[in-house]
């Protein structure tokens, strides 16, 4: 299988909250990997996660997610680049 990430992902533990659009719903999640292009994000369940989304980390930053792939427990996403 050929490697398509821009970047190399490191392993990763972290804690985070999915954002969804407007604020009003959140779920928490466990980062994975990480590197400065994406990420692999594993939840209790995929349903209800749109395919955009912020992803907040306990140190206060924030990405604009787009989800590329997914399985009923996992998410794997290209961080957005502002514009």
């Amino acid at each position: 299988m050929e490697e398509r990430r821009a970047s190399p992902r490191l392993r990763a533990l972290k804690a985070a909250r999915i954002v969804l659009p407007g604020g009003f719903s959140t779920f928490d999640c466990t980062v994975r990997n990480l590197s400065s292009a994406g990420a692999k994000i594993v939840l209790e369940t995929t349903i209800g996660v749109p395919n955009d989304f912020t992803l907040n980390f306990e140190d206060g930053s924030t990405h604009a997610c787009d989800v590329k792939w997914r399985t009923p427990k996992e998410l794997g996403v290209a961080f957005k680049i502002a514009s």
